[in-house]
Protein backbone atom coordinates (compact mmCIF):
# COMPACT_ATOMS: atom_id res chain seq x y z
CA UNK A 1 0.00 0.00 0.00
CA UNK A 2 1.55 3.10 -1.43
CA UNK A 3 -0.77 5.48 0.52
CA UNK A 4 -0.12 7.30 3.77
CA UNK A 5 -3.16 6.73 6.14
CA UNK A 6 -3.79 9.41 8.45
CA UNK A 7 -6.03 7.41 10.92
CA UNK A 8 -4.54 7.23 14.37
CA UNK A 9 -2.93 10.88 14.19
CA UNK A 10 0.57 9.82 15.11
CA UNK A 11 2.91 9.09 12.26
CA UNK A 12 4.68 5.82 13.58
CA UNK A 13 1.12 4.42 14.11
CA UNK A 14 -0.07 5.47 10.69
CA UNK A 15 2.92 4.27 9.28
CA UNK A 16 1.80 0.76 10.33
CA UNK A 17 -1.23 1.21 9.23
CA UNK A 18 -0.38 2.53 5.79
CA UNK A 19 1.79 -0.96 5.04
CA UNK A 20 0.22 -3.39 6.95
CA UNK A 21 -3.76 -4.65 6.07
CA UNK A 22 -3.25 -6.23 9.13
CA UNK A 23 -2.91 -3.87 11.22
CA UNK A 24 -5.44 -1.43 9.67
CA UNK A 25 -8.23 -4.59 9.46
CA UNK A 26 -7.25 -4.99 13.78
CA UNK A 27 -7.33 -0.67 13.80
CA UNK A 28 -11.17 -1.24 12.07
CA UNK A 29 -12.20 -4.06 14.37
CA UNK A 30 -10.76 -1.50 17.86
CA UNK A 31 -12.75 1.06 16.33
CA UNK A 32 -15.67 0.77 18.78
CA UNK A 33 -16.82 2.47 22.03
CA UNK A 34 -13.09 4.46 21.83
CA UNK A 35 -11.61 7.39 20.22
CA UNK A 36 -10.97 6.89 16.97
CA UNK A 37 -7.35 7.64 17.12
CA UNK A 38 -7.02 5.49 19.92
CA UNK A 39 -8.62 2.67 17.76
CA UNK A 40 -6.30 3.14 15.03
CA UNK A 41 -3.10 3.42 17.48
CA UNK A 42 -3.74 0.28 19.08
CA UNK A 43 -2.58 -1.98 16.34
CA UNK A 44 1.11 0.11 17.02
CA UNK A 45 0.79 -0.33 20.27
CA UNK A 46 0.02 -4.22 20.27
CA UNK A 47 3.31 -4.39 17.73
CA UNK A 48 5.11 -2.88 20.71
CA UNK A 49 4.16 -4.68 23.24
CA UNK A 50 5.30 -7.62 21.38
CA UNK A 51 8.17 -6.54 20.46
CA UNK A 52 7.46 -7.10 16.45
CA UNK A 53 8.44 -4.63 13.91
CA UNK A 54 5.10 -5.97 11.96
CA UNK A 55 1.99 -8.14 12.82
CA UNK A 56 1.24 -11.07 11.80
CA UNK A 57 -2.25 -13.43 12.02
CA UNK A 58 -0.19 -16.57 12.93
CA UNK A 59 1.22 -14.99 15.72
CA UNK A 60 -1.56 -13.49 17.23
CA UNK A 61 -3.52 -16.52 16.79
CA UNK A 62 -1.24 -18.68 18.93
CA UNK A 63 -0.82 -16.21 21.91
CA UNK A 64 -2.22 -17.82 25.11
CA UNK A 65 -5.09 -15.57 25.73
CA UNK A 66 -4.26 -14.76 29.17
CA UNK A 67 -1.01 -13.25 28.02
CA UNK A 68 -2.57 -11.36 24.91
CA UNK A 69 -5.28 -9.85 27.36
CA UNK A 70 -2.77 -9.07 30.07
CA UNK A 71 -0.92 -7.29 26.87
CA UNK A 72 -3.82 -5.14 25.71
CA UNK A 73 -4.38 -4.20 29.57
CA UNK A 74 -1.36 -2.84 30.24
CA UNK A 75 -0.98 0.84 30.95
CA UNK A 76 -2.51 2.63 29.03
CA UNK A 77 -4.37 0.34 28.15
CA UNK A 78 -4.83 -0.91 24.15
CA UNK A 79 -8.69 -0.02 24.61
CA UNK A 80 -11.96 0.48 27.14
CA UNK A 81 -12.56 -3.14 27.43
CA UNK A 82 -8.83 -5.08 26.61
CA UNK A 83 -9.97 -8.40 27.89
CA UNK A 84 -12.62 -9.03 25.21
CA UNK A 85 -11.05 -6.98 22.91
CA UNK A 86 -7.77 -9.07 22.98
CA UNK A 87 -10.01 -12.09 22.57
CA UNK A 88 -11.71 -10.56 19.28
CA UNK A 89 -8.25 -9.97 17.61
CA UNK A 90 -7.66 -13.16 18.32
CA UNK A 91 -10.44 -14.65 16.87
CA UNK A 92 -10.01 -12.27 13.84
CA UNK A 93 -6.68 -13.65 13.26
CA UNK A 94 -7.43 -17.07 13.33
CA UNK A 95 -10.59 -16.59 11.19
CA UNK A 96 -7.84 -15.22 8.55
CA UNK A 97 -5.22 -18.11 9.28
CA UNK A 98 -7.90 -20.20 8.41
CA UNK A 99 -9.49 -18.49 5.70
CA UNK A 100 -6.87 -16.37 3.68
CA UNK A 101 -3.75 -17.90 4.98
CA UNK A 102 -3.58 -15.43 7.82
CA UNK A 103 -3.43 -12.76 4.95
CA UNK A 104 -5.33 -9.92 5.30
CA UNK A 105 -5.35 -8.27 2.22
CA UNK A 106 -6.53 -11.28 0.70
CA UNK A 107 -9.87 -10.77 1.81
CA UNK A 108 -10.44 -8.00 -0.99
CA UNK A 109 -7.42 -8.62 -3.35
CA UNK A 110 -9.88 -10.86 -5.86
CA UNK A 111 -12.78 -9.46 -4.72
CA UNK A 112 -14.96 -9.56 -8.43
CA UNK A 113 -17.78 -6.59 -6.97
CA UNK A 114 -18.67 -4.64 -4.08
CA UNK A 115 -21.48 -6.94 -3.04
CA UNK A 116 -18.53 -9.76 -2.83
CA UNK A 117 -16.26 -7.91 -0.80
CA UNK A 118 -18.90 -6.55 1.65
CA UNK A 119 -20.06 -10.51 1.93
CA UNK A 120 -16.41 -11.47 2.72
CA UNK A 121 -16.09 -8.26 5.41
CA UNK A 122 -19.62 -9.27 7.28
CA UNK A 123 -17.87 -12.59 7.54
CA UNK A 124 -14.64 -11.53 9.46
CA UNK A 125 -15.25 -11.73 14.03
CA UNK A 126 -16.52 -8.46 14.79
CA UNK A 127 -17.56 -6.84 11.74
CA UNK A 128 -20.85 -5.88 11.68
CA UNK A 129 -23.20 -4.70 8.85
CA UNK A 130 -21.90 -0.65 9.75
CA UNK A 131 -18.59 -1.68 10.31
CA UNK A 132 -18.04 -3.78 7.02
CA UNK A 133 -19.79 -0.82 4.89
CA UNK A 134 -17.03 1.60 6.58
CA UNK A 135 -14.45 -1.00 6.16
CA UNK A 136 -15.37 -0.92 2.55
CA UNK A 137 -15.60 2.50 1.74
CA UNK A 138 -11.76 2.70 3.44
CA UNK A 139 -10.67 0.41 1.34
CA UNK A 140 -12.32 1.91 -1.89
CA UNK A 141 -11.24 5.74 -1.25
CA UNK A 142 -8.33 5.81 0.04
CA UNK A 143 -6.41 2.45 -0.92
CA UNK A 144 -7.87 2.05 -4.03
CA UNK A 145 -9.82 -1.23 -3.54
CA UNK A 146 -12.76 -0.56 -6.40
CA UNK A 147 -14.37 -3.66 -7.25
CA UNK A 148 -17.73 -2.83 -9.44
CA UNK A 149 -19.89 -1.54 -6.91
CA UNK A 150 -18.23 -0.98 -4.39
CA UNK A 151 -19.87 2.76 -3.48
CA UNK A 152 -23.04 0.99 -3.84
CA UNK A 153 -22.40 -1.68 -1.71
CA UNK A 154 -20.74 0.90 1.03
CA UNK A 155 -24.01 2.67 1.34
CA UNK A 156 -23.77 6.14 2.38
CA UNK A 157 -20.43 5.62 3.61
CA UNK A 158 -18.90 5.02 0.17
CA UNK A 159 -20.60 8.59 -1.10
CA UNK A 160 -18.12 11.05 -2.36
CA UNK A 161 -17.06 14.06 -0.58
CA UNK A 162 -19.12 12.64 2.96
CA UNK A 163 -17.61 12.96 6.09
CA UNK A 164 -19.23 10.51 7.65
CA UNK A 165 -17.06 8.00 9.08
CA UNK A 166 -12.85 6.95 9.63
CA UNK A 167 -13.19 6.24 5.49
CA UNK A 168 -13.38 10.22 5.31
CA UNK A 169 -10.17 10.83 7.42
CA UNK A 170 -7.08 12.20 5.55
CA UNK A 171 -5.83 14.59 8.30
CA UNK A 172 -6.59 16.61 11.45
CA UNK A 173 -9.41 18.83 9.52
CA UNK A 174 -11.31 15.93 8.19
CA UNK A 175 -10.66 14.22 11.47
CA UNK A 176 -13.01 17.07 13.03
CA UNK A 177 -15.38 17.14 10.42
CA UNK A 178 -16.11 13.11 11.24
CA UNK A 179 -16.25 13.86 14.93
CA UNK A 180 -18.77 16.80 14.19
CA UNK A 181 -20.82 14.42 11.80
CA UNK A 182 -21.27 11.47 14.62
CA UNK A 183 -22.22 14.12 17.43
CA UNK A 184 -24.55 15.74 15.53
CA UNK A 185 -25.92 12.18 14.72
CA UNK A 186 -25.70 11.19 18.27
CA UNK A 187 -27.98 14.53 19.16
CA UNK A 188 -30.33 13.45 16.41
CA UNK A 189 -30.61 9.63 18.12
CA UNK A 190 -31.33 11.17 21.41
CA UNK A 191 -33.72 13.83 20.55
CA UNK A 192 -35.80 10.97 18.91
CA UNK A 193 -35.31 8.71 21.48
CA UNK A 194 -36.43 11.81 23.85
CA UNK A 195 -39.29 12.19 21.67
CA UNK A 196 -40.40 8.63 21.50
CA UNK A 197 -40.82 8.33 25.25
Amino acid sequence: MAVTLRLAQQADADALLSRSPLALMIGMLLDQQVPMELAFTGPYTVAQRMGVAELDAGTIANQDPEEFAALFAAKPAVHRYPGSMAGRVQQLCRFLVERYGGRAEAVWRDAPSGAELLRRLNELPGFGPQKSQIFLALLGKQLGVRPAGWREAAGAYGEDGSHRSVADITDAETLLQVRSYKQQMKQAAKAKKKAGS
